[in-house]
């Protein structure tokens, strides 16, 4: 494995949309995937409903590991996905939310 797999970070991420919606996703780099979504070069949704606000950001170091806790919070209703962004964005970043679900 060389240096860069190492120090490499992963981020899921909250956003909301211009429509209110919440936004669930995954990236290596937080403030390039917002400002592409806000570009209008992200995915047909947020291109439709943009612009976005970050929300919170959660950092993890494998890549298996941000996809597993994207797909988690992607199943949480909007209020727990709300709550989820309350209870951490104290500690804005926070390593790695609570992944209990319902």
């Amino acid at each position: 494995m060389d240096e860069r797999q190492i120090s490499e970070q992963h981020y899921v991420y909250i956003a909301r949309c211009a429509n209110g919606s919440l936004y669930t996703g995954y990236t290596k780099n937080v403030e390039q995937r917002i400002a592409k979504h806000n570009a209008g070069k992200g995915g047909r949704y947020t291109r439709a409903n943009r612009p976005l606000e970050l929300l919170h950001y959660w950092t993890f170091t494998t890549k298996t590991e941000a996809l597993q806790a994207e797909h988690a919070i992607k199943q949480l209703p909007r209020k727990k996905k709300l709550s989820l962004v309350e209870q951490t964005s104290i500690m804005m970043p926070a390593t790695h939310p609570p992944m209990k679900t319902r």
